[in-house]
């Protein structure tokens, strides 16, 4: 993939092909405006506190309106955002931020370090409700000298700087949240970023209007309509009907037929949203034996083929090829014959299956339930016998995070700043909320690294904690998500691996 500056600091959009009247308005060279359907709804305006905060499918939303500290490019990397550059001191004892200059809110106001600094210190601040504050309070004492913020660490997280380019990691205008308070930027919010919200209607569409002023080149398209259609046959009709002109998440089946009619085109791309199975530390898991089987015996390249229509990418640890940490010579082959030599080792086979509970959505994400199907009848063939359970997510985060999950328990995963410590620390460290596997060999291994200053060490030492763990069976990745996007022939769409969909990378084609 080719990128410019152009399309990485934002001029394009989709935006209005839909009426007040409910007419459908068809893409053309002379557009201004463009529609899009979306998967989710947009709870809340700000995007530093409660839940929706670290909801990776809205952000695309949040990151047209508002500017993040740190800019992140589609394959992941860090590029400039409201602070042109940044880095610790040699004896990471302080952190330095060069602020832009020349950048205005949407109400005209000037941009300033102080509204950095403001962001900041709110956000690490455990009385604002920032899910991330524990990144945050890492470091204090802001002294501000021109357009260069200087603070304190309080203990070092090599992770910080990655953060400010993710979930939360937003300025917010100080003069206006003080002015305005919580309610009032809700029902009027403003940003840096390149649109700025013209209406709102919750739980319908928001209408964006372009930020002719914005630092990064004002977007190509005039104004954009987000609809919020949850209902993916529905996104389907959008598409098809020419009432929307970019939709997303379809069924592959869907995206296969769609791109094959005159005046559409789909794209893809792997994401950084991974499927995975939990294994829970309880009977019959601490089986080494049966752990390993579990692995060996499931063929991801099969159900990526006749599940998926061949939109996704066996994986076999909690790293994606674009994340830093990946290590392409940690396998887990598909082999049956092993799964039950490992079986029979510990007395189980055909004739005197392992039994255990499966847990999954149904749903959730394309064919997440006859996903577990499938793995359940492969694992069938080997002596495993394992019963599915379904529940909802929230269901999920629940018995999560009171370490209660069903011995085996399927989860979608994501980690958009591609950092080790996000996917195989969070899931796999056992004091965490997140994880449900408690050896102690592996947060021996693993809390060091929380810590570790030398980076290259660091990384090193996430790829021992990933071998380990495949080596012993301790999680089981499945398949990298594989992102599909269809739109107006007229259009043309950036994917983005963190799989935001960004109406200001958007151009005419």
């Amino acid at each position: 993939m080719t990128l410019t500056r152009r399309a990485l600091l934002g001029y394009g959009a989709t935006g209005l092909g839909l009426s007040v009247a409910g007419l459908p308005i068809r893409a053309s060279a002379q557009v201004q405006d463009l529609t899009i359907a979306y998967n989710v709804n947009l709870p809340s305006w700000d995007p530093t506190v409660g839940p929706s905060a670290v909801n990776p499918t809205i952000q695309g939303i949040y990151q047209s309106v508002f500017d993040q500290y740190i800019g992140q490019k589609p394959d992941l990397s860090l590029t400039e955002g409201l602070l042109t550059d940044w880095g610790w001191t040699d004896d990471y004892s302080q952190v330095k931020l060069t602020v832009r200059e020349g950048v205005k809110w949407h109400d005209g106001t000037e941009f300033t370090p102080e509204d950095v600094v403001w962001s900041l210190e709110r956000a690490g601040n455990p009385e604002t409700g920032n899910p991330i504050q524990f990144i945050w309070s890492t470091i204090g004492n802001f002294r501000i000298d021109g357009n260069v913020v200087t603070a304190d660490v309080k203990q070092f997280d090599p992770t910080l700087i990655k953060w400010m380019g993710f979930l939360t990691g937003y300025v917010l205008p100080k003069h206006y949240m003080e002015e305005v308070g919580p309610e009032g930027f809700e029902a009027a919010p403003i940003g840096t970023g390149p649109y700025m919200v013209e209406r709102f209607e919750r739980n319908a569409f928001v209408r964006l209007k372009a930020n002719p002023d914005y630092w990064g080149g004002a977007p190509e398209f005039e104004t954009v309509t987000i609809k919020f259609v949850t209902d993916a046959s529905s996104r389907v009709a959008e598409v098809e009907s020419g009432a929307s002109h970019v939709t997303l998440e379809i069924p592959y089946e869907e995206y296969d037929r769609l791109k094959q009619k005159p005046g559409l085109e789909g794209v893809t791309t792997p994401v950084s949203d991974i499927a995975m199975i939990f294994i829970n530390d309880v009977e019959p898991m601490l089986d080494e034996n049966v752990r390993r089987a579990m692995h060996h015996a499931i063929d991801k390249q099969l159900i990526v083929d006749r599940l998926l229509s061949g939109y996704g990418v066996p994986i076999d640890t909690l790293q994606t090829p674009q994340y830093v940490a990946y290590d392409p010579s940690i396998q887990v082959d598909y082999d049956p014959e092993l799964a039950k030599e490992l079986l029979a080792k510990s007395g189980y086979g055909p004739d005197n299956p392992v039994r255990f509970t499966i847990q999954t959505t149904r749903g959730f994400k394309p064919k997440d339930y006859e996903m577990i199907q499938a793995i359940v009848g492969l694992w069938r063939r080997v002596g495993i016998e394992a019963e599915i359970e379904v529940y909802e997510i929230a269901k999920h985060f629940e018995l999560r995070a009171a370490d209660q999950l069903a011995p085996a328990a399927f989860y979608n995963w994501g980690n958009a700043i591609g950092d080790p410590s996000t996917s195989t620390g969070h899931a796999m460290f056992g004091p965490t909320p997140h994880s449900v596997w408690d050896g102690q060999e592996l947060i021996d291994m693993i809390g060091p690294l929380w810590g570790e200053p030398d980076e290259q060490k660091r990384i090193e030492g996430w790829k021992a904690v990933d071998r380990k763990i495949a080596e012993d069976g301790l999680v089981i990745p499945l398949i990298q998500y594989v992102q599909p996007i269809i739109h107006s022939a007229e259009i043309e769409v950036t994917p983005h691996v963190s799989g935001a969909l960004h109406p200001h990378r958007m151009t005419r084609a």
